[in-house]
């Protein structure tokens, strides 16, 4: 038995932040029932690459749900959604705050039928405020918070990360957001509304840059390859590339001049006794530190680094990441079968449980997959479902 099992969700949301949150909650055994729209359905299916004219952006994220279709401006496809909704615990929609209600199905609507919903509105700015009516992505949300301020260079021009870190920020804040909320409602038998935006949930990750604002009105700024407070905890080089440095506390930089540089002479220099000293002279030490590591390989040095219990890494492509045998034994690139696709590898679960483990039970559906399995379980018809498709109700 999966955690989540017997947790019914209706998921109205499409492209990331949404369908991130719905597939980590499938993934935990959550009945996820993914409703559509006729004209193609969520907009990551026209997102490429394809594989035999399907999207593998698309089928990334949205494993372990089924695909229904229903034109929500049709008041009988409305009043089947409202049908599903009388039987869900919880609903996820990212629409542009207001859409909802000219649909007829926001929280106030599904409350009156469902008192126990668990309503989850993702949005850009959230659905209260000044900005609540703007659209909001993910490279706006890293621009706006200061994120982009502070990646990259001095000086130079500012830079996004690699990844859509907002959006599957928002998706994972919606996922604990919902969960706390199931719970209040098992304790209490009441649903609420929770409105997650995704120009927000990363601002509570900006911690150490938080302390140094709010306590001495200091902004950050790009601190490139080094860490904002600890010294050296950076990207270092070697004499064949670049490797990842983590001495985030004394006593790993007082192993990495004992037992890796053999230079304890390192830890009386008045420059580099403590980490605030270090970090007062970072551009000296890492200088420094490039000069003594010139003279071997980076596979050379992880290696004296891991002997003497500090910690470092290489700097992996992506290639090399899913490659790499930790992530192997520990079940992070997982295989499943696709009716199109074929068979495909995805991302694996980073939740261990013991008793519970994640699983992959459906590869991500085709569009409309489900429509007629989950309307005949409402009590339609054939002849029924023949009419709504022909009228353009369903797909």
């Amino acid at each position: 038995m999966l955690p989540l099992q017997d947790i019914k969700v209706l998921d109205v949301s499409q492209i990331m932040a949404g369908p991130y949150c719905t597939m980590v909650l499938a993934d935990m055994g959550a009945e996820v029932i993914k409703v559509e729209k006729l004209n193609g359905g969520d907009d990551s299916r026209q997102m490429g690459p394809y594989v035999n004219g399907e999207s593998t952006c698309f089928s990334q994220i949205n494993r372990n749900k089924k695909s229904i279709s229903l034109n929500l401006k049709d008041e009988r496809a409305r009043q089947i959604f409202y049908r599903l909704a009388a039987d869900a615990d919880v609903i996820v929609e990212n629409y542009r705050p207001g859409v909802t209600k000219s649909l007829e199905i926001d929280y106030d609507t599904i409350k009156a039928i469902n008192p126990g919903i668990v309503y989850c509105s993702i949005s850009g700015y959230g659905q209260t405020g000044p900005y609540s009516h703007k659209g909001g992505f993910d490279l706006v949300a890293q621009g706006m918070t200061g994120l982009m301020s502070m990646t990259g260079e001095e000086g130079k021009r500012p830079l996004k990360t690699g990844i859509a870190v907002y959006d599957i920020g928002g998706g994972l804040t919606a996922v604990y957001s919902i969960l706390a909320a199931c719970i209040h409602k098992m304790k209490t038998g009441a649903g609420q509304h929770i409105d997650i935006a995704i120009t927000e949930c990363g601002l509570p990750w900006f911690t150490w840059e938080a302390a140094a604002y709010f306590s001495e009105g200091a902004v950050p700024g790009p601190t490139g390859w080094r860490h904002r407070v600890s010294a050296p905890y950076q990207a270092v080089k070697a004499n064949d590339g670049f490797l990842m440095l983590g001495c985030a506390n004394q006593r790993t930089w007082e192993r990495f001049c004992q037992d890796v540089l053999k230079r304890e002479e390192l830890m009386q220099d008045p420059r580099f006794i403590t980490n605030q000293d270090r970090g007062q002279h970072v551009e000296a030490l890492e200088t420094l530190l490039e000069e003594l590591m010139a003279d071997k390989s980076v596979d050379e040095w992880l290696a004296l680094c891991d002997s003497a219990g500090v910690p470092a890494g290489p700097i992996n492509d992506f290639a090399q990441a899913m490659q790499d045998e930790h992530y192997l034994a520990r079940g992070m690139v997982q295989e499943m079968e696709h009716p199109v696709i074929g068979k495909m590898k995805t991302i694996g679960f980073p939740s261990k449980f013991s008793a519970t483990p994640s699983q992959i039970r459906s590869p991500a559906p085709l569009f409309a997959q489900h429509t007629d399995e989950v309307l005949d379980s409402l009590g339609f018809s054939g002849a029924e479902l023949d009419a709504l498709r022909a009228e353009g109700c369903i797909k």
